[in-house]
């Protein structure tokens, strides 16, 4: 086979035996349109035990070893969609977007249509052309059911600067997420380093690996509990598909509805994690932005139905610049100085009026 550009390998686990092979891929690879998987599959892109099959109806027996390959993409041409953004801040290199939770990042595996470059495209027309049309400005992505801030570039030469930021790791994330349990006292903050790979048994998830998996590091701060769950910070230095999910899995606390790594959550609708805050000091204009995107109303009433104090969470409306001056200590200081002479003259100027009155 030629021009491949990824490959998938799985194995059937009991759960999945006599399943049709097309409904298979649909759950395993779940970014992929059941249209374009059918069409990997007639086009003998699918083989199972090593043997190419064409049957999308073909049934599935316990153990066979499946392998999808994806072919490079054609030169398609990504349509502009009006579909609404939360811009929480712009220039003239960047865009900060606050994704919603149910979108897609860029298109792929047939699945070109309601993603966030659909909506970019209809949105300006500066975008970098480093990823080409298929991923123009977009230098890290977030899980489609993860919602929260996505840096976005706007020229070539904004993405390689930012792009190597973040292999450098001088762009710092920090998420949000409502985990299962409770953490003792001396685990209330804590570091997990270690590898992370494709689960040997299932092929769709990653997991905590020992060996042939990349490093991946979290930092956790539990902030509050409640009965049964707790509400945490992760702060990431590297950027692992499903990095946080899984670490949050191998230390026991389950991300609050999420199906993969946990188990079905019927009253939640997705994963509760939420990119809140996005840190980093722009080698472009040698100023630090500090950015935080609201949590969106699905989180939030979660949150408040398991009795968490989240207010503190879902005020932010559009915080970049404003926030780093907030946080920022001199200027509390000045603004403090400032309302004390104003105070302070105030009390002069009624003196003064007093006596004139007399």
């Amino acid at each position: 086979m030629e021009n491949i550009k990824e490959k998938f390998e799985f194995e059937v686990s009991s759960e999945y035996e006599g399943m049709r092979l097309d409904k298979y891929l649909s759950e395993q690879i779940e970014e992929a349109t059941r249209s374009y998987l059918e069409k990997l599959i007639d086009n003998n892109f699918v083989k199972v035990n090593s043997k190419v099959i064409t049957k999308n109806g073909r049934k599935l027996k316990l153990g066979e070893k499946i392998e999808v390959f994806i072919p490079e993409e054609e030169n398609i041409d990504i349509e502009p969609e009006n579909i609404p953004l939360d811009v929480i801040y712009e220039n003239e290199d960047f865009i900060v977007i606050n994704k919603n939770y149910g979108m897609v990042v860029h298109p792929a595996y047939g699945n070109y249509s309601g993603t966030l470059v659909n909506a970019l495209l209809y949105y300006t027309n500066n975008l970098s052309s480093v990823n080409g049309n298929i991923r123009p400005g977009i230098i890290h992505r977030l899980d489609k059911d993860t919602s929260g801030l996505i840096l976005v570039a706007k020229n070539n030469f904004a993405h390689a600067k930012l792009a190597s930021m973040f292999i450098d790791k001088t762009i710092h994330k920090t998420y949000l997420c409502i985990v299962k349990g409770n953490f003792s006292e001396e685990n209330l903050s804590g570091r997990i380093e270690n590898l992370i790979g494709r689960d040997s048994k299932d092929r769709k998830k990653m997991a905590v690996v020992k060996e042939n998996g990349k490093v991946a590091i979290s930092n956790y701060k539990v902030i509050e509990q409640v009965e049964g769950y707790s509400l945490v910070e992760v702060a990431i230095e590297t950027g692992r598909t499903h990095q946080i999910r899984v670490h949050m899995k191998s230390i026991n606390h389950v991300i609050l509805g999420d199906s993969v790594y946990g188990t079905e959550d019927k009253n939640i609708k997705r994963q509760m994690l939420h990119a809140y805050k996005l840190e980093f000091l722009n080698p472009l204009d040698n100023k630090e932005y500090i950015f935080k995107g609201k949590l969106f109303d699905d989180f939030i009433e979660v949150a408040k139905r398991l009795k968490f104090n989240i207010e503190k969470y879902s005020w932010y409306k559009n915080s970049s610049l404003l926030a780093k001056f907030l946080n920022d200590k001199k200027f509390r200081m000045q603004i403090h100085l400032f309302l004390y002479l104003t105070k302070y003259m105030w009390r002069k100027l009624w003196i003064i009026h007093y006596i004139f009155m007399i």
